[in-house]
Order: structure tokens, then sequence, then C-alpha cells
């Protein structure tokens, strides 16, 4: 952190212009990386007593991305919603992330999302006309989603937050689920990782052009093309990295029935991403992950990895990839179809039968 200083001191005195830039200056955290952290919020929603309907296929006690509630024999309601704080301070382009990230849990879910609801959260006395840059960027992809835009609910609020409750339809026997991988699939990760750390250099204007529209870049796209590909192969079971990182959302997959192995040398990562988090430019978010595997896996768990890739492995994504698992037999076709619109995808590990308590999750060796 020693040889980061002086371009530390030089970026903090710079001078921030734009109207979204000083918003995303006032905002605590941004993105998926404002998300309260999985052992936090696993401990408020165990006690709370709710009401059981046999027809809610997928709730929350799982953590899967949406929740599923069948219709009839042939049509499953799905259902999410999500909003965050800026990460970026171009309004359009915070809108099309914000969408993007919301319409990822219905496509992670096998399904198909139908029409969506605007959330907004607005400070009073700031321009409108940048709240409606950000709504106009959501519209964007929901009309490359081919959703319907169909209402919504604003209140003012001290930060600018947005994003999207998004309905769409699957067939039951088509649903995919977050904690269905079999032993012996392999994992596919449809975009490469690093979009926390490339933010949090972006924050301290120590991220290169290229690097931020790289990771912008990535951040915007929809998981639309990579799940339609999928689809084909039919993928044991399906989740998207966002807040929680690789590792944690790798922990709900594996759940209590199976363990998994990861080659951290294939992880896709962003350009630049590694670098930035050798120089210590981490976020919050990516530690509370980090405190949450270790208590699963322990510290040992990942200590053999080289701490950049440990840090990209708890980093929060923002409108990341979809982790899928799919059958050895059909994954390598799978991915090579994936790769024809997401060529940064990659095949990162495969699933295990049960080990002890204590790896749910290991490493290959000779990665460091």
């Amino acid at each position: 952190m020693i040889r980061l200083l002086p371009r530390l001191r030089q970026a903090a005195g710079r001078r921030r212009e734009g109207v979204l830039m000083d918003l995303l200056s006032s905002c605590t955290s941004g993105g998926c990386g404002a998300k309260i952290g999985p052992g936090e919020l696993a401990s408020l929603l165990s006690p709370l007593s709710v009401h059981r309907d046999e027809k809610l296929l997928v709730g929350y006690d799982t953590g899967d991305d949406a929740a599923a509630y069948q219709l009839s024999d042939d049509v499953t309601v799905v259902s999410t919603v999500d909003f965050f704080s800026p990460m970026v301070n171009d309004a359009y382009l915070f809108g099309k992330i914000a969408a993007a990230n919301a319409l990822s849990d219905i496509y992670a879910m096998g399904a198909e999302p139908l029409f969506a609801l605007n959330l907004v959260c607005f400070p009073q006395k700031e321009d409108k006309a940048v709240l409606g840059q950000v709504l106009a960027g959501g519209a964007s992809k929901l009309e490359e989603a081919r959703v319907s835009l169909a209402g919504g609910h604003s209140i003012y609020d001290h930060e600018i937050k947005y994003g999207l409750s998004v309905t769409g339809r699957a067939h039951p026997g088509r649903l995919l689920r977050n904690n269905r991988c079999r032993p012996g699939d392999l994992l596919i990760l449809t975009k490469p990782l690093g979009v926390g750390i490339v933010m949090a250099a972006n924050r301290v204007e120590l991220a290169t052009p290229e690097h931020f529209g790289a990771a912008t870049a990535s951040m915007e796209r929809l998981n639309r093309y990579a799940a339609l590909a999928a689809a084909e192969f039919a993928p044991s079971a399906c989740t998207d990295v966002t807040g929680f990182g690789l590792l944690a959302h790798l922990l709900e997959m594996v759940s209590d029935t199976c363990s998994a192995w990861l080659d951290p040398l294939a992880l896709p990562l962003l350009p630049g991403a590694h670098g930035y988090a050798a120089d210590y430019l981490l976020t919050a978010a990516g530690q509370r992950n980090r405190e949450h595997v270790e208590q699963r896996i322990g510290k040992d768990g990942v200590a053999a990895v080289s701490f950049p890739l440990q840090e990209l492995m708890f980093d929060p994504q923002t409108s990341g990839g979809l982790l899928l698992s799919v059958p050895e037999s059909r994954a390598e076709a799978a991915l090579a179809a994936i790769r024809r619109e997401d060529p940064a995808a990659a095949i990162i590990g495969g699933i295990l039968p049960k080990g002890g308590a204590e790896t749910p999750i290991t490493f290959l060796e000779g990665y460091l």
C-alpha cells in the first residue's frame, strides 16, 4: 500500500466535476458492493416466521436469485427486485448497468423476463434531467431485452438509487435453481471478474480509461445471450455472480450436498483487475465476503492462492456473469456456444461429491 500513497494523494487533489460525480462521492458505496453481507443477511432472515405455500417453488431460504411460484402445470412466475446507488458518474450508463443487473436474476433462473417496474430514489434538490438520463438508460436495456416497462415507484432520498422489479415466466420443468449441481458437472463462468476492484480504482482516479471501459462494458452486458446459449445444454444449476462474490455464490450452489474444485488460473479477469488487487485497491464488501467465506472453509482454505486472486474471488460483482453447473459431457459444447456472444466465458472448475465440512471448496495446485 505504501507505493500507492503518492498516487492517492495526487488523485485526492483533483477536482471532480459533473452532477452525478457529486452524487457518487456522497454515496457510501455503489452497485452490488452496497449489499448487506451474506452472513449478516442470513442471521436476519433465519428467525422470520413466514407463511408456507406449496406452490412457492423457490423462496429466500436457499439464497436463490429470484422467487418462483407455480401457477399451473406449464407456467411458473419468476419475480425479482434489485436496485442500488451509482458506481459510475454517467447517468445513462448507470441506468443501463442497474437494469442489466436486475434482469440477470431472471436469466439465472432459466426464465424469460416479461415486464419490469422502475424503482427510484432521487435527491429533491438535484437536476431531474439526471434522473431522466438514468431512466432512459434503463429503458434502453429493457428494449434490448424485449421487456415491457409497466410503471414503477419513486421517492425523494438523500442518495440516488435505481433498479427494477422484474417479473418473468418459465416452465416448471425447465426452471433453474442455484443448488441443483451434480458431482461430475463442470462450472462455466460467463463474464470476467474484477468489477468491484476496477471501480475501487476508478473512485480514486487510478483506473485507466481502457480498464474502466472494459469493466462498464461487462456490467451493461445482458446475461440474456449466455442464458439462451446455455439453455440448449440443460445446465444442472445456475446463479449469477453479484455482490457476494464468486466464492460465496459458489458456496450457495454446493449447499450441503456437494463440494467444488476451482482452478484460479482459469478465472477470466477484467483487464487491470489483477494489478489493482495487488495494489490493495479493494472494497469493504469484498472484505465482508472474505469473512463470510473463511467462516465456512477456514483461512487456510484460500491461503495458498496468491493474494490478488483471493481478492478477485471475493470481489463483489455488479451485473456479473452467470455461473453454470453443466454435465461434463456437454460442458465444452456449452462453452463454445456461449463464447460466440460472450468470448470471456471459461470453464473454471467442477463439482465433486460432498467432502468434509471443512472443505466445500478446494483449489487446484500449481496456481501461485
